[in-house]
Protein backbone atom coordinates (compact mmCIF):
# COMPACT_ATOMS: atom_id res chain seq x y z
CA UNK A 1 0.00 0.00 0.00
CA UNK A 2 1.10 3.54 -0.90
CA UNK A 3 1.66 6.13 2.09
CA UNK A 4 -0.40 8.80 2.18
CA UNK A 5 2.66 11.40 1.28
CA UNK A 6 3.14 9.45 -1.75
CA UNK A 7 -0.16 9.85 -2.91
CA UNK A 8 -0.19 13.56 -2.25
CA UNK A 9 2.47 13.86 -4.49
CA UNK A 10 1.17 11.70 -7.30
CA UNK A 11 -2.09 14.03 -6.99
CA UNK A 12 -0.14 17.27 -6.88
CA UNK A 13 1.27 15.88 -10.40
CA UNK A 14 -2.05 14.48 -11.65
CA UNK A 15 -4.20 17.63 -11.44
CA UNK A 16 -2.99 19.59 -13.94
CA UNK A 17 -1.94 17.07 -16.19
CA UNK A 18 -5.95 15.83 -16.31
CA UNK A 19 -7.04 19.52 -16.44
CA UNK A 20 -5.38 20.14 -20.04
CA UNK A 21 -5.94 16.73 -20.97
CA UNK A 22 -9.80 17.27 -20.75
CA UNK A 23 -9.45 20.85 -21.56
CA UNK A 24 -7.91 19.59 -25.17
CA UNK A 25 -10.88 16.84 -25.49
CA UNK A 26 -13.26 19.26 -25.08
CA UNK A 27 -11.77 21.58 -27.53
CA UNK A 28 -11.95 18.70 -30.30
CA UNK A 29 -15.75 17.29 -29.32
CA UNK A 30 -16.76 21.19 -30.27
CA UNK A 31 -15.12 21.19 -34.32
CA UNK A 32 -17.67 18.57 -35.44
CA UNK A 33 -15.93 18.29 -38.88
CA UNK A 34 -13.88 15.86 -37.02
CA UNK A 35 -16.88 12.87 -36.41
CA UNK A 36 -17.76 13.29 -40.01
CA UNK A 37 -17.36 11.28 -43.43
CA UNK A 38 -18.73 10.21 -46.51
CA UNK A 39 -17.83 8.65 -49.70
CA UNK A 40 -19.56 10.08 -53.07
CA UNK A 41 -19.43 8.11 -56.78
CA UNK A 42 -20.39 9.28 -59.37
CA UNK A 43 -22.20 7.76 -62.59
CA UNK A 44 -23.25 9.87 -65.64
CA UNK A 45 -26.29 9.36 -67.01
CA UNK A 46 -24.90 8.89 -70.42
CA UNK A 47 -22.60 5.70 -69.54
CA UNK A 48 -20.99 5.51 -72.87
CA UNK A 49 -20.13 9.19 -74.06
CA UNK A 50 -20.82 10.86 -70.53
CA UNK A 51 -17.69 12.43 -68.11
CA UNK A 52 -16.54 9.89 -65.83
CA UNK A 53 -15.43 11.75 -62.14
CA UNK A 54 -13.15 10.13 -59.78
CA UNK A 55 -15.29 8.53 -56.34
CA UNK A 56 -14.73 11.12 -53.75
CA UNK A 57 -14.52 10.02 -49.84
CA UNK A 58 -13.72 11.80 -46.34
CA UNK A 59 -12.69 9.66 -43.36
CA UNK A 60 -14.44 10.24 -40.06
CA UNK A 61 -11.22 11.42 -37.60
CA UNK A 62 -12.53 10.93 -34.33
CA UNK A 63 -14.87 8.77 -32.59
CA UNK A 64 -16.90 9.94 -29.66
CA UNK A 65 -16.89 6.65 -28.18
CA UNK A 66 -12.48 7.04 -28.28
CA UNK A 67 -12.68 10.48 -26.35
CA UNK A 68 -14.91 9.15 -23.48
CA UNK A 69 -12.25 6.62 -23.36
CA UNK A 70 -9.72 9.07 -22.94
CA UNK A 71 -11.20 11.04 -20.59
CA UNK A 72 -12.64 8.36 -18.51
CA UNK A 73 -9.40 6.63 -17.77
CA UNK A 74 -8.24 10.48 -17.30
CA UNK A 75 -10.64 11.12 -14.37
CA UNK A 76 -10.60 7.16 -13.35
CA UNK A 77 -7.07 8.12 -12.02
CA UNK A 78 -7.12 11.40 -10.73
CA UNK A 79 -11.17 10.32 -9.22
CA UNK A 80 -9.84 7.25 -7.51
CA UNK A 81 -6.75 9.15 -6.17
CA UNK A 82 -8.98 12.04 -4.39
CA UNK A 83 -10.90 9.37 -2.72
CA UNK A 84 -7.66 7.77 -1.59
CA UNK A 85 -6.07 10.78 0.04
CA UNK A 86 -9.36 11.85 1.32
CA UNK A 87 -9.79 8.89 3.03
CA UNK A 88 -6.03 8.37 4.04
CA UNK A 89 -6.55 12.17 5.41
CA UNK A 90 -9.60 10.86 7.79
CA UNK A 91 -7.25 8.89 9.56
CA UNK A 92 -4.13 10.27 9.26
CA UNK A 93 -3.33 11.80 12.70
CA UNK A 94 -0.54 12.85 15.03
CA UNK A 95 0.81 14.62 18.21
CA UNK A 96 1.79 17.89 18.03
CA UNK A 97 5.33 17.62 20.33
CA UNK A 98 7.36 20.52 21.48
CA UNK A 99 10.14 18.72 22.82
CA UNK A 100 9.11 16.27 25.88
CA UNK A 101 5.77 18.49 25.72
CA UNK A 102 2.23 17.32 23.76
CA UNK A 103 0.44 20.12 23.02
CA UNK A 104 -1.83 18.73 21.28
CA UNK A 105 -2.69 15.13 20.85
CA UNK A 106 -3.94 12.86 17.78
CA UNK A 107 -4.39 16.04 15.83
CA UNK A 108 -5.96 15.18 12.35
CA UNK A 109 -3.63 15.96 9.20
CA UNK A 110 -6.02 18.33 8.02
CA UNK A 111 -6.22 20.63 10.90
CA UNK A 112 -2.18 20.44 11.06
CA UNK A 113 -2.17 22.06 7.49
CA UNK A 114 -4.98 24.49 8.74
CA UNK A 115 -2.72 25.52 11.68
CA UNK A 116 0.69 25.68 9.58
CA UNK A 117 -1.14 28.40 7.62
CA UNK A 118 -2.41 29.79 10.64
CA UNK A 119 1.14 30.44 12.38
CA UNK A 120 2.66 32.57 9.73
CA UNK A 121 -0.32 34.99 10.60
CA UNK A 122 0.59 34.30 13.94
CA UNK A 123 3.99 35.10 13.67
CA UNK A 124 3.45 37.99 11.52
CA UNK A 125 1.33 39.49 14.18
CA UNK A 126 4.07 38.91 17.04
CA UNK A 127 6.25 40.81 15.30
CA UNK A 128 4.20 43.83 14.65
CA UNK A 129 3.95 44.04 18.48
CA UNK A 130 5.23 47.38 19.71
CA UNK A 131 7.89 47.57 22.53
CA UNK A 132 8.80 50.39 24.53
CA UNK A 133 11.75 52.93 24.15
CA UNK A 134 14.65 50.74 24.79
CA UNK A 135 16.28 53.82 26.46
CA UNK A 136 14.34 53.58 29.26
CA UNK A 137 14.26 51.52 31.87
CA UNK A 138 10.85 49.49 32.62
CA UNK A 139 8.85 47.65 34.79
CA UNK A 140 5.49 46.23 35.39
CA UNK A 141 2.87 48.13 37.39
CA UNK A 142 0.70 46.25 38.93
CA UNK A 143 -1.89 48.64 39.39
CA UNK A 144 -2.44 50.35 36.07
CA UNK A 145 -0.94 47.25 34.22
CA UNK A 146 1.24 48.89 32.24
CA UNK A 147 4.90 49.28 31.94
CA UNK A 148 6.42 51.81 34.05
CA UNK A 149 9.54 53.76 33.82
CA UNK A 150 11.59 55.35 36.16
CA UNK A 151 11.26 58.45 37.68
CA UNK A 152 12.93 61.50 36.43
CA UNK A 153 13.71 64.95 37.22
CA UNK A 154 14.73 67.92 35.47
CA UNK A 155 14.27 71.56 35.89
CA UNK A 156 11.67 74.57 34.61
CA UNK A 157 13.21 77.73 33.95
CA UNK A 158 12.04 80.76 32.73
CA UNK A 159 13.39 83.98 31.40
CA UNK A 160 14.30 87.13 33.37
CA UNK A 161 16.39 90.10 32.65
CA UNK A 162 19.67 90.76 33.49
CA UNK A 163 22.50 93.70 33.62
CA UNK A 164 26.23 92.68 31.72
CA UNK A 165 28.50 95.15 32.78
CA UNK A 166 31.09 95.66 29.31
CA UNK A 167 33.06 98.41 31.21
CA UNK A 168 33.16 99.52 34.73
CA UNK A 169 32.56 103.36 35.14
CA UNK A 170 35.71 105.46 35.58
CA UNK A 171 35.99 109.15 36.49
CA UNK A 172 35.79 110.26 32.90
CA UNK A 173 33.37 107.58 31.92
CA UNK A 174 30.17 106.34 33.09
CA UNK A 175 29.83 102.27 33.29
CA UNK A 176 28.49 100.56 29.83
CA UNK A 177 26.25 97.67 30.38
CA UNK A 178 24.11 95.93 27.68
CA UNK A 179 20.56 94.06 29.42
CA UNK A 180 19.42 90.46 28.26
CA UNK A 181 17.29 87.64 29.18
CA UNK A 182 18.85 84.55 31.25
CA UNK A 183 17.78 81.54 32.18
CA UNK A 184 16.80 81.09 35.73
CA UNK A 185 15.91 77.78 37.52
CA UNK A 186 12.33 78.39 38.92
CA UNK A 187 10.77 74.59 39.98
CA UNK A 188 11.68 71.03 39.37
CA UNK A 189 9.59 68.24 37.01
CA UNK A 190 9.12 64.79 38.25
CA UNK A 191 8.62 62.60 35.23
CA UNK A 192 6.82 59.08 35.36
CA UNK A 193 6.48 57.43 31.56
CA UNK A 194 3.95 54.46 31.33
CA UNK A 195 3.66 52.82 28.10
CA UNK A 196 1.08 50.04 27.39
CA UNK A 197 3.79 48.14 24.70
CA UNK A 198 5.37 44.67 25.31
CA UNK A 199 8.47 44.45 26.72
CA UNK A 200 11.01 43.14 24.11
CA UNK A 201 12.36 39.72 25.86
CA UNK A 202 8.79 39.12 26.64
CA UNK A 203 7.92 39.48 22.44
CA UNK A 204 11.30 37.56 21.68
CA UNK A 205 10.62 34.58 24.02
CA UNK A 206 6.24 34.45 22.31
CA UNK A 207 8.48 34.73 18.80
CA UNK A 208 10.71 31.68 19.86
CA UNK A 209 7.94 29.67 20.91
CA UNK A 210 6.13 30.63 18.02
CA UNK A 211 9.03 29.21 16.06
CA UNK A 212 8.99 25.83 17.82
CA UNK A 213 5.40 25.28 17.25
CA UNK A 214 6.12 25.72 13.49
CA UNK A 215 8.36 22.99 13.17
CA UNK A 216 6.69 21.13 15.29
CA UNK A 217 3.54 21.32 12.91
CA UNK A 218 5.38 20.31 10.25
CA UNK A 219 7.32 17.01 11.94
CA UNK A 220 4.01 16.21 13.23
CA UNK A 221 2.56 16.77 9.38
CA UNK A 222 5.08 15.05 8.11
CA UNK A 223 4.37 11.88 10.44
CA UNK A 224 0.45 11.62 9.76
CA UNK A 225 1.05 11.62 6.38
CA UNK A 226 3.36 8.50 6.66
CA UNK A 227 0.24 6.16 6.96
CA UNK A 228 -0.35 3.66 4.79
CA UNK A 229 -3.22 4.55 3.01
CA UNK A 230 -5.17 1.30 1.22
CA UNK A 231 -6.29 2.45 -2.64
CA UNK A 232 -9.50 3.63 -3.13
CA UNK A 233 -12.11 3.25 -6.45
CA UNK A 234 -14.23 6.27 -6.72
CA UNK A 235 -14.46 6.67 -10.67
CA UNK A 236 -15.51 3.08 -12.12
CA UNK A 237 -19.09 3.39 -10.34
CA UNK A 238 -19.69 6.91 -11.11
CA UNK A 239 -18.82 6.47 -15.09
CA UNK A 240 -19.89 3.58 -15.41
CA UNK A 241 -23.55 5.11 -14.82
CA UNK A 242 -23.35 7.99 -16.57
CA UNK A 243 -21.95 5.95 -19.85
CA UNK A 244 -23.51 2.53 -19.77
CA UNK A 245 -25.57 1.82 -23.25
Amino acid sequence: MPKLNQVNAILTARKPETEKAIGELNRLLQKEQLFNGRERTYRPLDEVNGQKLPPESQKVQQKVDDLIGQARARWVELWNLVLTQDTGNQQARADIRVEDQVILANVPVTTLLFLDKQLVELETFVRLLPTPDPSEEWTHDPNSGLLKSQVSESLRTQKEPAVFVKYEATKEHPAQTEFYMKDVAVGTWRQILYSGCIQADRKNAILARVKKLQEAVKLAREHANLIEVERQRAAEAVLTFVFER
